[in-house]
């Protein structure tokens, strides 16, 4: 019997990024679902709803801090763990985006691939 695949949403602008990132988490065996905005991120995740979300900040047409909101705020995916995942690393956008209800922070220059998939299955072996 085979485990069944854990759904993951990456919400990233950068196409190369998102590429790396979901190849490498399907390499992991997680099913990958991506959006390259924050107003399809937010669709895909309503209609799929992921275990987890990876979620950019900075981001065409909505940027993820409205995303985390808006996900937060709606009853089906309120439960989705979000880790952000981004290159701001002000101490007030850590803190606003931990403060708003996502998981982890983590500063896309100070982790590789390989490490933002083990926190992803430290952070869903907690759920």
């Amino acid at each position: 019997m085979t485990k069944e695949k854990v759904k993951i949403l990456i919400i990233e602008d950068d196409s190369f990024l998102l590429s790396m990132y979901a190849t490498k988490f399907e390499l992991e065996n997680f099913e990958v679902i991506t959006a390259e905005d924050g107003e399809k991120g937010l669709k895909i995740a309503a209609k799929e709803l992921p275990r987890i979300i990876l979620l950019d900040i900075l981001l065409p047409k909505m940027n993820g801090f409205e995303v985390l909101k808006t996900l937060k705020e709606t009853a089906e995916t309120k439960d989705i763990k979000v880790i952000l995942l981004t290159n701001l690393s002000q101490r007030g956008e850590v803190e606003q985006g931990l403060t708003m209800g996502a998981v982890d922070y983590l500063i896309k220059a100070h982790f590789m691939p390989s490490e933002v998939v083990e926190k992803v299955k430290k952070i869903l072996s907690q759920a």
